[in-house]
Parts: structure tokens; C-alpha cells; sequence
């Protein structure tokens, strides 16, 4: 399958940046590749039945893509967040559930080394990253309405050296695949709600207990059910820095990043299907232009510029990863909520023009050029960590701060 031409994009890549700053060929593009066909050949199936993609999941460990940014220092090859979204955009075409696992795993997966410090269970679990282990997050709790910068839930100290956290989690995406849960929960039971550290529970560790399920209509295989997690664990797995420090620097600027990658990644797919189909047109009006060209064209400028936002966005975390002040700027934080917001709702319009190109095949469940899985897994960006929420968020930001760029 030929690929919608995208600077950026993985397909059509420029010497990216080794983890050591120097410049290198491609690293990742053939191993993404060859998940991206695992993931391909299940996606259909993976969204009709709302289950895990398992089968993606499985070759993301085994040729790597889950330890990718691990650093050079502690055994790993140090991928850019500019390399990350390249992946991402790669399962994103393929299969959107795929893509978002691979996402939020590494939204949290990095503050372990970005982080985590020294304690025995944080290296630990930086160990078992490098070695494939995948990371899920509960991070918004029942009755807090998705604010993931609060919790009612709390660490308590059991024994000595032992803690205690119970946290009712409406959404844990992907919670019987995951090898770890980060969890967000206040420092004490007598601290502020924003007080927050995050900490790392094993499975041998944890009960979760099911209490809803994730029947939506679109990124379905995400399957971020409700849950009672609950954890006896050690003290030695709370992480070093606090969760907000965690959240401005890491999570939040990585996530959303990647999050717009794989939203890039739905728009090529369907855009992808747009192509094919006015190909299909030419062939049948030999010697006119097919009615769906000028429409073609106009699609792929737009969604170049997606591209080209996601990869500078990229970019601009590479550049100031070390950087705490620039991460912990007002302005930072305007600027990646500004790329989700972007990405989110440009992804449902991209795609919606790719099916209007297609016609009533596009329009159709099912078939090779259909388009309702890639629009209904769009739909799911802008609801996913709500846009209402980040802009009133940036809002604030901007009264208090007086930034805007």
C-alpha cells in the first residue's frame, strides 16, 4: 500500500535524532512496520469485539517499540519523542487502539527515568520496561470528573516500609494487559487533593475489581473499563518527584504529543482509502479529472499540516527536555494543550473529508475502503481528556500568567 506523502511522517522520514543527539537513519520505521501489520490484520476485529490488541501488543514487545525510549545510559536506545510519534503515527494507520496503547504507555513509562530516582522498586520497574513490560495509568478517580490533577484516593502506611492506596478509577485503559499500573493518589491521607505522588503497582500486588465497561463507539480496543484498584505495595515505588512536577514536565507534553501522532495516524488511514478510491475514478474516466482530485488535494495539504504541527511539537520537547523551566512554563503548557485541542478536532474533520471523497463505500461499516472505523475512533480524541476541560484549564493559565505564545 502506497502511503499519503507526509514530511514527517514515518513513511516519508527525515534523518531523525538518535537518542545521543547525532543523526541516523531511521531506527524504528521497519519494526513499526511490521507491528503495524499485526496490527493491521486485527484491527477490524479488535474494534468489533472491544477487545485488547493483543496481538500488537505482543509484537510491540517483541521487536521493542515498548522500551524504545529507554535511555542510552540504562541499557536502552534512547528514542527522540520526535522518533515516538513517528511510531505512533505508523500503529495509528493501522489500528488506533494499537496506537493509543503504545501512547499513554509511554506517557507514563518516561517519568520513570525522568522521574523515579533510585528506589529499589522504581529501577526495578525501569528494568522490566526495558525488557517489554507495558505500562498502564489510572490517574482520574470517580466523583473528581476526570480532573487528573486531584485525587480523593490516598497513600496510606500499613507497615513499616509498607503502603496502602484504594482508588475507584472509572476508565484504566487496558488493565488486564498491563504488566504495572502507574497510580496517582495524595501524598497522605491528610493532604491536599493536588498534593499527589504516583506510584507503581504490580499485578501480584493489586486487585482490581470491574465496575464498568467500555462499550463506546469508537477506539474500542483501548478497553478502558472501570475499576477499584486496590494495592498493597512498598514504599520504595512512589516515585521521587511530585506528581505535578511529573505531570507539566513528562506526562502531559509527551502524551499529547503522541496522542496527536496516532490522530495523525487515523487521518492518513482514511486518507489513505480517499486515494485509493480516486484512483479508482481515474481508471474509470480515462482522459478527465475524477470528480474526487481537487478534493484529494485539499485533504492532503491538511493533513500535511497536522503532520507538520505534531512533528514540531516533537521537536520543541527534544530540544528542551532537560530544560525544567521551559517544561514548567505557562506557555509550555499552552502550547501542548493547544496541540491536542488542534489534533482532535482536526482528526474528525480530515477523516469526514476522506469518507466524502469515497462516497458510499467510505460510508459503508465494513469493506476495503470503508471509513467508519477510522471517523468513529476519531470522534474519540476530543472527549479523551475533554477539550472543555483543557481550555478552561488554559484559560486560567492565561489570566494568571498573562502568556499566550
Amino acid at each position: 500500500m502506497t502511503a499519503p506523502v507526509l514530511t514527517g511522517d514515518p513513511h516519508v522520514a527525515a534523518a531523525p535524532t538518535a537518542g545521543d543527539g547525532t543523526a541516523s537513519a531511521d531506527r524504528f520505521a521497519a519494526r513499526a512496520g511490521l507491528v503495524a501489520e499485526v496490527a493491521a490484520l486485527h484491527a477490524d476485529e479488535v474494534d468489533r469485539d472491544a477487545r485488547p490488541p493483543r496481538e500488537a501488543i505482543a509484537a510491540m514487545k517483541e521487536h521493542g517499540l515498548l522500551a524504545a525510549a529507554v535511555p542510552v545510559a540504562l541499557g536502552g536506545e534512547g528514542a527522540t519523542l520526535a522518533e515516538l510519534a513517528a511510531i505512533a503515527t505508523t500503529l495509528g494507520r493501522a489500528c488506533a487502539a494499537t496506537g493509543m496503547v503504545f501512547a499513554m504507555h509511554h506517557g507514563q513509562a518516561m517519568a520513570l527515568w525522568r522521574h523515579g530516582g533510585v528506589g529499589l522498586g522504581v529501577t526495578a520497574m525501569t528494568e522490566a520496561v526495558l525488557h517489554g513490560a507495558l505500562v498502564a495509568s489510572s490517574t482520574t478517580e470517580r466523583g473528581i470528573g476526570g480532573d487528573a490533577r486531584r485525587s480523593t484516593c490516598a497513600i496510606e502506611v500499613s507497615a513499616a516500609g509498607r503502603i496502602h492506596l484504594r482508588k475507584d478509577a472509572p476508565v484504566i485503559s487496558y488493565a488486564t494487559e498491563a504488566d504495572a499500573v502507574f497510580v496517582t493518589a495524595r501524598r497522605d491521607p491528610d493532604a491536599a487533593p493536588s498534593d499527589q505522588r504516583l506510584v507503581v503497582c504490580l499485578p501480584d500486588e493489586t486487585t482490581l475489581t470491574q465496575t464498568s465497561t467500555w462499550d463506546t463507539m469508537g477506539l474500542r480496543g483501548t478497553c478502558s473499563n472501570g475499576w477499584v484498584l486496590e494495592a498493597d505495595t512498598h514504599e520504595d515505588r512512589i516515585l521521587r518527584d511530585d506528581y505535578a512536577t511529573i505531570s507539566a514536565q513528562t506526562v502531559l507534553p509527551v502524551s499529547h504529543v503522541l496522542w496527536a501522532s496516532v490522530w495523525t495516524g487515523i487521518a492518513a488511514g482514511a486518507a489513505e482509502r480517499a486515494r485509493q478510491a480516486v484512483r479508482k475514478q481515474a481508471r474509470a474516466a480515462v482522459g478527465t479529472t475524477p470528480p474526487g482530485a481537487l478534493r484529494l488535494a485539499e485533504l492532503l495539504v491538511d493533513l500535511q499540516s497536522l503532520a507538520d504541527a505534531v512533528r514540531h511539537a516533537a521537536e520543541r520537547f527534544d530540544a528542551v527536555t532537560d530544560d525544567p523551566t521551559v517544561l514548567g512554563s505557562a506557555s509550555y503548557a499552552l502550547a501542548a494543550n493547544a496541540l491536542k485541542v488542534n489534533a482532535s478536532e482536526k482528526v474528525v474533520d480530515l477523516t469526514t473529508k476522506a469518507m466524502r471523497i469515497v462516497g458510499i463505500a467510505g460510508f459503508a461499516a465494513t469493506g476495503p475502503l470503508s471509513i467508519a472505523r477510522h471517523l468513529r475512533d476519531a470522534h474519540g480524541a476530543a472527549v479523551m481528556v475533554s477539550n472543555d476541560r483543557l481550555l478552561h484549564n488554559d484559560a486560567a493559565l492565561a489570566i494568571m500568567s498573562g502568556a499566550i505564545l
